[in-house]
């Protein structure tokens, strides 16, 4: 089987999420600067199998568009032309980071810690991947 991968994109980091091959696990990838999403994602396609994307859709709790909608929809169509190949999926993506901030205190990170947007970035990518293969 092939994974798949969950990106939780933003203005300025990306977080990145992976299944195992066998889509039991999501595990956090990495967190890396929005403008470097391609051609990673070229690289990490080189060494892995991924048969589907998942990319988080920001959406207010009524539903309308956020600041980050507008972002999200250009690097969509950036992944499609890129990566034709791949079936791409928008997610709610709706309180993720919330989530992924209650996370990093119940596991007892310290404040300092949990401080470092790229790690909430990338935990939020597993969250929504979590969550989505939970729904599957």
């Amino acid at each position: 089987m092939s994974r798949i991968l969950s990106i939780d994109y933003g203005g300025k980091r990306t977080g990145i999420a992976v299944t195992d091959p066998l889509r039991i696990i999501a595990t956090g990838l990495t967190t890396i600067p929005s403008q470097e999403l391609i051609p990673f994602l070229k690289k990490y396609f080189q060494q892995e199998q991924v048969g589907q994307i998942i990319i988080g859709e920001p959406k207010n709790w009524d539903d309308s568009d956020t600041h980050a909608t507008p972002l999200v929809e250009a690097a969509i169509k950036k992944l499609q032309k890129e990566f034709p190949h791949i079936p791409l999926e928008r997610v709610d993506e709706r309180y993720t980071s919330k989530m992924a901030v209650q996370t990093m205190i119940d596991s007892g990170l310290k404040k300092k810690a949990r401080r470092n947007k790229a790690l909430v970035d990338e935990i939020a990518a597993t969250i929504l991947l979590q969550e989505y293969m939970n729904r599957m």
